[in-house]
C-alpha cells in the first residue's frame, strides 16, 4: 500500500509540475508567408477578380493561459498586405499593384491540447490593423508609374481608377491551425479575412460603390520561449 501512494504522490506531482510548466505565460516569434489580394466590390456592386500577391509578416505573441490548455493569445506584428489587378484601358492593358504595410494587433483564443510529444494549435479571433505605408505600381504599355500608399478616412479625386488612398484603419478575422512541438518550434496554416472596408471615399465619385477588403492565407513559422 504504502508503494502505491508513493508511487500515486509522484506521478501527481509530475503532473502538477507539468501543468504549471505549460500553464505559465509565455513569450513567441514568429513570421510566414502569405497570399494575399483584396476581395468585395468595384465601382459598379460587381464581385472584385483581383490576383493574389506574395506578401510576408514577422512579429511577437504572447500566449496568456485562462484555463487547461487554453490561452489568449496576442502580439504585435508587421504584415504586408495587397492584390494585383489586370483591365483594359483606353485600347491598351493596365497592370496594377497594391503593397500596403501594417502593423497588427491579433486577440486570438487558442486551444493547445497535448497530442503526441507536442502539442496541436487551434486559434481563431480578431485582429485590428493601422496602416503605415505603402506603394501602388502602374504598368500601361511598359511605363511604369509608382505612387505612394496614402492613409485617410476619404479624398477628392476625378480619376476614379487612381485608388491609392485608403483607411488607416483595418479589422477582421484570424483562423489558423498548426502543431508546436516539444522545443517550442511550431508551425500553422493561417487565413485571414478582412471584414471592413479598407480604401477611401471618394468624395468625387457619388454613386463609386467600390469596397476592397484585406484577405489572405499562408503558412507561419514560430518558435515559443520555455
Amino acid at each position: 500500500m504504502k508503494k502505491i501512494i508513493i508511487a500515486t504522490a509522484l506521478l501527481l506531482s509530475i503532473g502538477f509540475t507539468q501543468a504549471q510548466d505549460i500553464q505559465k505565460i509565455r513569450f513567441g516569434i514568429k513570421a510566414g508567408a502569405n497570399m494575399q489580394t483584396f476581395n468585395g466590390k468595384d465601382e459598379d456592386g460587381r464581385t472584385l477578380e483581383f490576383g493574389l500577391v506574395p506578401r510576408f509578416n514577422a512579429g511577437f505573441n504572447v500566449d496568456i493561459p485562462v484555463a487547461t490548455d487554453f490561452y489568449l493569445q496576442t502580439g504585435l506584428m508587421f504584415s504586408t498586405k495587397g492584390a494585383k489587378n489586370t483591365a483594359p484601358h483606353n485600347g491598351n492593358i493596365r497592370n496594377e499593384n497594391w503593397n500596403l504595410s501594417y502593423i497588427e494587433l491579433p486577440i486570438n483564443f487558442l486551444y493547445k491540447p497535448l497530442v503526441g510529444t507536442g502539442r496541436i494549435m487551434i486559434g481563431f479571433g480578431p485582429y485590428i490593423a493601422y496602416g503605415i505605408g505603402g506603394k501602388r505600381k502602374t504598368t500601361i504599355n511598359n511605363i511604369e508609374i509608382e505612387r505612394k500608399i496614402e492613409f485617410e478616412s476619404e479624398y477628392t479625386d476625378i480619376n476614379d481608377n487612381d485608388i491609392h488612398v485608403f483607411k488607416p484603419i483595418d479589422f477582421g478575422a484570424n483562423l489558423f491551425f498548426g502543431y508546436e512541438f516539444r522545443g517550442g518550434f511550431n508551425v500553422m496554416l493561417n487565413t485571414q479575412l478582412g471584414l471592413s472596408r479598407i480604401n477611401a471615399e471618394n468624395n468625387s465619385f457619388v454613386s463609386d460603390r467600390r469596397a476592397y477588403k484585406n484577405t489572405g492565407f499562408g503558412l507561419t513559422l514560430g518558435y515559443n520561449f520555455n
